[in-house]
């Protein structure tokens, strides 16, 4: 082939959506293409697979090329995936997908699904050593949503479809967001490239790496009720899943200018969804060393399996652990998300917090009924006078169940010397396999 072919073939590739897609995340001029001139049937293959920089940080992505046979998943797509990823585990850097495909070539039968299912094998082998993200800009439907769905985060386009069934249905953004398998809804292609720009600058490049370090600045929260954002530095908080299990919500910020993984439950009891929800966000923030942060203020749990999932995820967390109660941390919730259950390292609770065994009201009951005795409609005021004198935070602090007991505008800064001092935890495990919760 002469260079004058070559060049006609690059130039043809260069002009497809998916090789747009995928220079608009890199870095400009970083994006060094891997087998680019790969050949599947007489085309070339359907996807576009290469490397290179994201705000400086190496990064490996692929583009299935809608503009090739509607993207279809082949054998030879396939085989360029699994390069990629194998490069990614060697090497150690965060794998991006853009997903748009019509289907798969079926008449390829049988060497299709083996090709898919490398390909899983693959992302499933580096899950956890790697980070990875998927954005759907179009069409994911059957295999190709197995393997998108894999991934740690998920950004959908509002007119993607992501679905294991090959009719598409339930396959909207809005649904997948409900449903919590879209972490990040976007607008359109542009505006999903972004969100996976924004998002690579909170993750470490594997688990052996700590994620990227920021100059620290002050928080802007002055016209925000958002605890969260009075404490972060400002311009930090990425949200992430807000459309399922609304009463915990998740988040990547930074404080002092490092990555955080926080987790803020909302009062109340924390439903199946919300407490499915923080557990694998603090198994991924343990998996790469992301300290967590967890503001509690809960009543409870609504369905005990998914407790002792979310209980393990804290108890196995190696990370660095800081809890707050900013509200009420009763019973169950206190001991998995700030107590002996959650394994947290340092526990502070705001003046006005209340740590109970049960119900305010229950324990009121129990332990001043007499008390207790006035009229029903008076029952509640009685009760939270009973909870700020006998379950207040410096009650729980006497009995060493709270490590310090801070002012509003004094958290940032004990938040800032606690994670200093965790920044070197080391915490040796126990061997096995992994935990069966």
């Amino acid at each position: 082939m002469s260079m004058e072919q070559i060049n006609a073939a690059r130039a043809e590739i260069a002009a497809t959506s998916a090789y747009k897609t995928i220079t608009e995340f890199f870095d400009a001029d970083s994006f060094c293409e891997i087998d680019a001139f790969a050949k599947s049937g007489e085309g070339f293959a359907e996807a576009v697979a290469g490397y290179g920089t994201v705000e400086g940080l190496p990064v490996y992505a692929f583009a299935q090329n809608s503009d090739i046979s509607g993207g279809a998943l082949s054998k030879a797509q396939t085989a360029k995936l699994r390069k990629l990823y194998a490069l990614a585990l060697k090497t150690g850097a965060p794998v991006v997908g853009f997903y748009d495909s019509v289907g798969g070539r079926l008449a390829q039968g049988t060497e299709l699904l083996a090709g898919a299912g490398e390909v899983l094998k693959y992302a499933s082998k580096i899950s956890g050593a790697v980070p990875q993200i998927s954005v759907v800009t179009g069409t994911c439907l059957g295999t190709n949503a197995l393997a998108a769905a894999s991934a740690d985060f998920v950004i959908m386009t509002e007119d993607a479809q992501l679905s294991l069934d090959v009719t598409g249905k339930d396959a909207d953004a809005q649904t997948n967001a409900k449903k919590g398998t879209a972490s990040f809804i976007a607008k359109d292609s542009s505006d999903a490239v972004a969100k996976a720009r924004e998002l690579m600058t909170y993750l470490p490049s594997n688990n052996l790496t700590t994620a990227p370090q920021y100059d620290s600045v002050e928080p802007d929260g002055e016209n925000t009720n958002c605890i969260v954002s009075k404490l972060v530095d400002a311009g930090s908080k990425l949200r992430i899943a807000d459309d399922f299990g609304d009463n915990a919500r998740i988040r990547l910020a930074r404080l002092g200018g490092q990555v955080i993984g926080v987790v803020r439950t909302t009062g109340g009891k924390l439903d199946c969804k919300a407490a499915n929800k923080a557990a694998k966000f603090v198994r991924f923030c343990d998996a790469f060393s992301i300290p967590v942060i967890t503001f509690v203020d809960c009543d409870g749990f609504e369905e005990i399996k998914a407790a002792a999932k979310l209980t393990s995820a804290y108890a196995e967390a190696t990370t660095a652990k800081i809890s707050v109660v900013v509200g009420k941390a009763v019973g169950s919730a206190y001991i998995a998300l700030a107590g002996t259950g959650a394994n947290a390292d340092v526990v502070y609770a705001l003046p006005e917090a209340v740590i109970s065994p049960v119900n305010v009201e229950a324990a009121a009951f129990i332990m001043a009924p007499e008390e207790m005795n006035v009229p029903v409609s008076e029952q509640k005021a009685v009760a939270d006078k009973f909870a700020q004198e006998k379950l207040s935070a410096f009650n729980a602090a006497q009995n060493g169940y709270v490590d310090g007991i801070v002012e509003f505008y004094e958290l940032r800064a004990a938040l800032l010397s606690a994670l200093e001092m965790l920044s070197g935890k080391r915490v040796p495990t126990v061997a096995k396999k992994h935990s069966t919760i």
